[in-house]
């Protein structure tokens, strides 16, 4: 290596860990210069390899060479390190000084650098690391051992999440070969720092075998989990899960004895233990019949840790949570459970396994769970109540999620729930000790019973639904639960909010009807009171939100109570501190406004809350709380459609964060483009007319649509109602760009964008614009219409397709024939198959409308394809009148279903719409897609532009048989009367008696 450029190098990294920027700066620019300069990457190994070189300066080496690995080392990405020095590097990266370094950070690092390359390149390109690893583990120097094994737990972990059937295949090799030495490795060095411990050993010596032990366990974690197909076929995975909970018991007391002295390796000794547990959760999640042999022991070493006092005298949280997740995987695993009814157990291990869970959890011993559960960990402890006094709003917000692998309150009410399953003997256990509640009345200063009765109140909660019949709610909440509601005492807080939650999980479960308006006043007291605990509040808040959010929820029973529940759901709002807080109220503000709609919002109270929104989204973007910013974009939409129309007074607000949100160049808009979406669709729906700052908003629309497809549906409903709004002015500028680009995408689309895409086409040509661009629609959709027609050629599309297919061309017909025919002209330009001959073209079209038209199922579009057939009768065109026959074929059997019988025995067109009548519309509908939230209100703005829409549809103005006669006759004076007889006996006679029953030919 040339010596100047080492020293080069060198010199940089040292002026990259400046803390001076405008040293700092230059540097960092020039590493990444370099990052693809031939030779860079051995010049780091050599520096991150030289342990006279300062720490910050490897420690940055080892980091731009991690990086260098993630961006060029694959084969195909652009300026790729060359295989030489691959070569190179692979051989350099196990050298003495790696093995050999004595920071332990830097260690790390390095290791996870060979494993990255090793996930790569192992074995096919590097065949050698897992033997040269074997290797150095039997070194006789400590700290060489000790790295090796850092190394190769970094490389089993990239090499296990390979999920490819190859690599399991080799990592399932790998496994075969290396895992009896690890597994004599971590017995030799788990007897060495146990026997340590016991005997009072140096510190140094004990952390020296423990971290070689925990190294070997996790690597023997992976092996298990993930490199064998059935971990109970291999003698060594036998024998290593049968020590998994002696090794805990001996750990846990040794952990004691740690604790006692106050050293370092208790940590370290912890982490041993809970890896230990990981080995059970593992082998118990992903070979569950291996684990069958292992069911008894872990329950039973599970009960008596977490419930007993002997063995809850050993224990800490985390590995309480990690031993009641083995309990909650055994009891929710389904191959440890018979089939219902009659069916037989197929498998054997089913059958042991069901019978090992139900002699270790019997009646006794299930019923003493359930109590334990309650009265000692779902009691709130010091902890918990010094977090509420402190945090208020953090203690109430809810963990969510899979929070109950890691905390430990969401993880035993987890457990607790998934033992219902022994329904029969825990039902009445709880039904005692609610009932044991009633003995004495509870003062308000009894803290201690005040705090056992929210545990009693929380398990009778997370039951409810197997409690059903052995609760009567309406008695309880009468007689009991709304008196607690009203009792002041601050320790009395505690009551209060679990009774809060109460009514939120009963409501749906077991709570009648003419009890609602008694449960909305009892939520609404605590929720308006201006001195109530923050936590109380939130509780109610949420409470609310689940009894709205309910099958038996009546709109007309909540109505009186809404304008005092959107009030108070303001004030809690204001007063919140916390973003995720003010979140969550939003959310249930939405519920509301999304089920009671107009009723609700017109009723009061939301004018404080526009007021407040614009307030809120700017502490919202101060605070970088974009989770925050995109609630708020969803209650101004379900407040926007719930009133139908927009104050004047928010409208610009609207504007400004639509468009903040909908720019791509804004890093925001990852979180806040969904629903700013939606409310940009929600004001164009409340909107009389449009105006510029709307009208320029469309330029948005464009960059959206070109990222991805991902929005395509949401942005076709903004198109739609822009295009009902100001067809012309929209249509000609952006709406224009972006039906271009839609014909660009149409080949790449999945079947529902393509009909998507294809309605928002016939949307172009339905609007009525000035007569001075009265075609506008036409053009604008001109290439769709192309590709429609050469679509139409193949006749290979899905019947769903198809349909709009020729809806699309019929409406287009019905508006200009002549431009039908400059479509067919330019789109039999260039075709070699039809000799860019127009009238073969067209003849290709015709015969496949005819013959695919029956697919069409939707009756309007049936009978505009029927009219648009209709109407190229008397275009003069000799193709078409080839195709006659085929042609009044059709037109008979749409008149077949279009035409009903009048009282009096005559025909009428059954799709003409009546005066007065309110037809559906022909838009894309909205109500049903669940995503896309509620429907715009019935007398909005837009919905009275889409009947407007609906009402000038072909298929309700214009009557089929009358026009389908016009046309007969129109044909007839043209051709003469025996050209036409000599087209009608052409056709099928059947054909022509069915036809003549409603027009006299």
């Amino acid at each position: 290596m040339d010596p100047s450029i080492y020293a080069l190098v060198l010199d940089t990294l040292n002026r990259a860990t400046s803390q001076d920027t405008e040293i700092l700066k230059p540097a960092e620019k020039k590493l990444q210069e370099w990052e693809i300069e031939p030779g860079f990457y051995s010049v780091l190994l050599d520096i991150l390899s030289n342990h006279s070189i300062d720490i910050n300066v490897r420690w940055l080496a080892v980091m731009c060479f991690k990086n260098g690995v993630d961006r060029y080392w694959r084969k195909n990405a652009p300026n790729a390190i060359t295989d030489e020095e691959k070569q190179k590097l692979r051989q350099g990266l196990l050298n003495t000084n790696i093995l050999n370094e004595p920071i332990t950070q830097i260690a790390t690092q390095q290791a996870v650098l060979i494993s990255k390359i090793a996930r790569l390149d192992c074995p096919a390109h590097w065949p050698n690391l897992v033997p040269d690893l074997v290797g150095a583990l039997k070194a006789p120097q400590p700290l060489v051992q000790h790295r090796s094994l850092l190394i190769f737990h970094h490389l089993v972990k990239a090499l296990a999440s390979k999920r490819l059937l190859g690599d399991r295949k080799v990592f399932q090799e790998l496994t075969n070969s290396v895992f009896a030495f690890i597994l004599n490795l971590w017995h030799e060095n788990t007897e060495l720092f146990l026997r340590h411990i016991q005997e009072g050993a140096a510190t140094e010596l004990i952390t020296e075998h423990l971290e070689k032990a925990l190294l070997c366990l996790r690597i023997l974690r992976k092996l298990t989990v993930f490199g064998f197909k059935k971990a109970h076929e291999s003698q060594d995975a036998v024998a290593f899960l049968n020590v998994v909970f002696d090794r805990a018991k001996t750990s846990l007391e040794c952990r004691k004895l740690l604790k006692g002295r106050g050293i370092y390796p208790l940590e370290l000794c912890e982490k041993f233990i809970i890896h230990l547990t990981k080995v059970a959760l593992g082998v118990l999640g992903h070979h569950p019949f291996s684990y069958v042999p292992l069911i008894r022991p872990s329950l039973e070493f599970a009960l008596y840790y977490c419930f007993t006092e002997q063995g809850m005298a050993l224990i800490y949280e985390r590995f309480t949570i990690q031993c009641l997740n083995i309990v909650k995987g055994i009891l929710q695993c389904a191959e440890y459970r018979l089939p219902k009814g009659v069916e037989p157990v197929r498998e054997p291990l089913t059958l042991q396994a069901h019978q090992a869970k139900m002699e270790v959890l019997d009646q006794n011993t299930v019923c003493h769970m359930c109590r334990h559960l309650v009265t000692h960990y779902f009691v709130l402890s010091a902890d918990d109540l010094a977090l509420w006094d402190a945090e208020p709003e953090s203690f109430a917000t809810d963990e969510a999620g899979e929070s109950w692998k890691y905390s430990l309150r969401p993880c035993t009410e987890a457990l607790f729930m998934e033992l219902f399953q022994f329904r029969n003997v825990l039902a009445p256990e709880l039904v005692r000790l609610l009932a044991s509640l009633q003995q004495r009345p509870i003062l308000p200063d009894d803290l201690p019973s005040i705090l056992k009765k929210d545990a009693i109140y929380n398990a009778v909660g997370l039951a409810a639904f197997d409690l059903y019949d052995d609760v009567d709610f309406d008695e309880w909440f009468t007689n009991v639960l709304s008196q607690e509601l009203k009792i002041k005492d601050n320790n009395y807080r505690i009551i209060r909010r679990r009774v809060c939650q109460l009514i939120g999980q009963w409501c749906g479960v077991r709570a009648s009807q003419s009890l609602r308006p008694a449960m909305y006043e009892a939520l609404l007291e605590p929720l308006s009171r201006p001195d109530e605990d923050a936590a109380v509040k939130l509780a109610a808040a949420e409470a609310l939100r689940s009894t709205i959010d309910d099958f038996n929820f009546d709109v007309e029973q909540f109505a009186p109570y809404a304008p005092h529940a959107i009030a108070a759901l303001y004030e809690l709002l204001v007063e919140s501190e916390e973003c995720d807080t003010k979140m969550h109220v939003l959310h249930v503000v939405s519920y509301i406004m999304e089920r009671c709609g107009a009723s609700v919002a017109r009723g009061g109270g939301t004018g404080a809350l526009f007021a407040y929104l614009p307030q809120l989204w700017s502490h919202a973007a101060s605070a970088a709380h974009n989770m925050l910013r995109a609630a708020a974009l969803a209650t101004t939409v379900h407040l926007l459609k719930a009133l139908g129309e927009c104050p004047l007074s928010i409208r610009p607000w609207i504007l400004s964060v639509v468009n903040e949100s909908t720019r791509l160049t804004e890093p925001a808009h990852v979180y806040l483009l969904e629903d700013a979406l939606e409310l940009w669709l929600a004001i164009l729906e409340t909107s009389h007319t449009s105006d510029p700052v709307l009208l320029q908003l469309a330029d948005n629309l464009y960059p959206i649509l070109e990222q991805s497809s991902e929005h395509l549906r949401i942005v076709v409903y903004i198109m739609q109602a822009y295009t009902l709004l100001c067809p012309e002015e929209f249509l000609t500028g952006a709406g224009g760009k972006c039906m271009a680009l839609l014909d660009d995408m149409l080949a790449d689309m999945r079947t529902e964008g393509v009909i998507t895409t294809l309605k928002m086409a016939e949307i172009c040509v339905s609007v009525t614009f000035p007569e001075r661009n009265a075609l506008l629609g036409v053009k604008v959709i001109w290439p769709i219409l192309i590709r429609v027609i050469h679509s139409l050629l193949e006749g290979d599309d899905l019947p769903m397709v198809l349909s709009v297919q020729l809806c699309l061309v019929s409406r287009v017909i019905l508006l200009s024939s002549d431009l039908f025919y400059k479509a067919v002209q330019e789109a039999a330009n260039g075709l070699a198959e039809y000799d860019s001959d127009p009238s073969k073209l067209l003849n290709r079209l015709l015969l496949v409308w005819t013959e695919k038209m029956n697919m069409v199922t939707q009756v309007e579009r049936w009978k505009v394809v029927g009219l648009g057939l209709a109407a190229l009768l008397t275009t003069q065109n000799p193709t078409v009148l080839q195709r006659f026959p085929a042609i009044l074929l059709n037109l008979t059997e749409v008149l077949n279903d279009v035409m009903k019988t009048e009282d009096n025995g005559t025909y009428v067109d059954g799709l003409v719409a009546a005066p007065g009548s309110r037809p559906a519309s022909p838009l894309e509908g909205r109500g049903g897609a669940a995503r896309w939230g509620t429907a715009p209100a019935p007398d909005s703005p837009h919905e009275t532009r889409r009947r407007r829409l609906a009402a000038a549809h072909p298929a309700r103005v214009l009557d089929l048989r009358a026009a389908t006669h016009h046309q007969l006759e129109t044909l007839k004076s043209q051709v003469g009367p025996e050209t036409f007889e000599r087209l009608l006996q052409a056709t099928d006679q059947d054909t022509l008696q069915q036809i003549r029953e409603y027009i006299p030919l």
